[in-house]
């Protein structure tokens, strides 16, 4: 029985072009212009303008790049979905305190580069032996998006040993992180949590009683500031209510996640760019394609007689090599110009099915019209992998007349009114939004009182829904949106 389920198992393995082809499918529109682009400069089989008959060369024209994807095998690839950080506490601080932080700080930024290289560039300018710069380096290349090295010291330390072949203790490796790395612009970036963050961010800060009394609440009394114990702040350190929001909002004007700073000022310097655009002509809905920048591409008709005279020469022996050659880059053409192929259709079907699904929304704009639906409604009404759907929804933008918005902000959970009439998790969700921002904030709504308020309105949500909702929405609990 083993045996026959590790079969199983085996067969449902994917092709590393299968692969391929999924993470093409993934690519926004941007990138995928990019990837073509690339293609076409490092495969020299691969050229632009419009496919031409290719029935003279079928015989030296081989199968092995051929794509057949299956649902199940779709459904492997959930194996493969890409890891997403979370960290509950930086959400927390920074939904807080949106009002009190602007990403439009001032940050001088270099057009082009990585936030990756813009750190590196700064890193550069201290005077460091050799040794210690390379290990610098890799320290660097621990940073993620948001400024923070999430790795423990001595992981760094044995892949250093593992990678660069150097042994390097962990106290060398801290003292590299905290002296220099640390030290770097934005204030903050190579900090291991959210504490180390703030700490660093007011020792950069002109000392004064505030700064003071702050860095004593982040170093000492984190949990309390964190979890808005205000109460037991004012009795530890002996001040009055109004002297504590002082300092308060002096800490969430700092910046719980530096690297953004960086990113989403470069982000900011390109609009959004729709993968797919859906109109309304004559009460019919229109979807096209976003293929602006994306030339058609053939292959090579040169490289194809070059391979087709080497194959009928006597001595062929002798070309083998080249022989060689030429087929892998042109084999390569031909999967990719069958994976564009390939990657257009399985889009085309796969947001055609969800435009059908939520057609009474797409004619009117009404939130309200938008219908329960999750991934396998759609996987199963076009016969491909939930995986494949997920990819589509999850990374691609649809332009409508009632604005620009990723995919999968149409998808929700079925959920029934009072009157048993099916409804969409996104319309509890509008509703929920709507009472917490109309809330007193002296005396804001627990999770239980707004399934009280939601079940007078007609819809039946538990306390346990709220919460999911609430969380999902990145919505503190109701003591975090108290006011002091």
């Amino acid at each position: 029985m083993l045996k026959q389920q590790l079969l199983q198992k085996g067969q449902h393995k994917l092709s590393p072009q299968q692969i391929k082809l999924m993470k093409l499918v993934q690519l926004s529109t941007l990138d995928f212009e990019q990837k073509v682009q690339q293609e076409l400069e490092e495969n020299p089989a691969l050229e632009e303008e419009i496919c031409s008959d290719l029935e003279e060369y079928s015989d030296i024209l081989e199968d092995e790049n051929k794509i057949d994807i299956t649902e199940d095998q779709n459904q492997s690839l959930d194996n493969i979905i890409d890891e997403y950080f979370s960290d509950d506490e930086i959400e927390d601080f920074q939904i807080n305190n949106q009002k009190n932080y602007s990403v439009k700080k001032h940050i001088p930024i270099i057009s082009g580069i990585s936030f990756q290289e813009y750190l590196k560039n700064q890193l550069h300018t201290f005077r460091l032996n050799e040794k210690d710069l390379l290990i610098a380096d890799f320290i660097l290349g621990n940073i993620d998006d948001n400024g923070y090295i999430r790795r423990k010291i001595t992981s760094i330390s044995d892949d250093i040993f593992l990678i660069l072949g150097k042994s390097v203790s962990t106290e060398k490796v801290e003292k590299l992180l905290i002296n220099y790395i640390q030290k770097l612009d934005p204030t903050g970036v190579g900090s291991r949590n959210l504490q180390e963050c703030l700490l660093i961010q007011l020792e950069k800060k002109k000392i004064n009683k505030e700064i003071i009394l702050s860095k004593r609440i982040i170093r000492d009394h984190f949990e309390f500031f964190i979890k808005k114990h205000y109460k037991k702040l004012q009795k530890k350190l002996g001040i009055t209510k109004k002297y504590l929001r002082k300092i308060i909002d002096k800490i969430i004007k700092l910046n719980p996640k530096p690297g953004k700073i960086y990113s989403d000022h470069t982000k900011n310097l390109n609009h959004i760019i729709p993968d797919f655009n859906i109109s309304v002509s004559d009460e019919k809905l229109e979807l096209t394609l976003n293929q602006r920048n994306i030339p058609e591409l053939k292959i090579s008709s040169l490289y194809l007689d070059m391979l087709k005279s080497y194959k009928s020469e006597k001595n062929i022996k002798e070309n083998e090599g080249t022989i060689v050659f030429l087929k892998k880059k042109i084999n390569s053409a031909k999967w990719f110009v069958d994976a564009i192929k390939q990657r257009k259709n399985t889009l085309m079907l796969t947001m055609n099915a969800i435009m059908d699904y939520q057609k009474e929304y797409f004619l009117t704009g009404d939130p309200v019209k938008i219908k329960p639906m999750i991934l396998k409604n759609i996987s199963q009404k076009i016969g491909v992998g939930i995986s494949t759907v997920s990819r589509v929804a999850n990374s691609k933008y649809v332009n409508t007349p009632y604005g620009t918005f990723l995919i999968k902000s149409l998808f929700s959970e079925k959920m029934m009114n009072q009157e048993g009439k099916e409804i969409s998790s996104i319309e509890i969700k509008k509703l929920l939004k709507e009472s917490i921002d109309k809330e007193n904030k002296k005396k804001p709504l627990t999770d239980e009182k707004l399934s009280i308020l939601l079940r007078k309105k007609g819809y039946l949500v538990a306390r346990r829904t709220i919460a999911k909702y609430r969380h999902q929405m990145h919505i503190p609990v109701a003591r975090m949106r108290k006011d002091l």
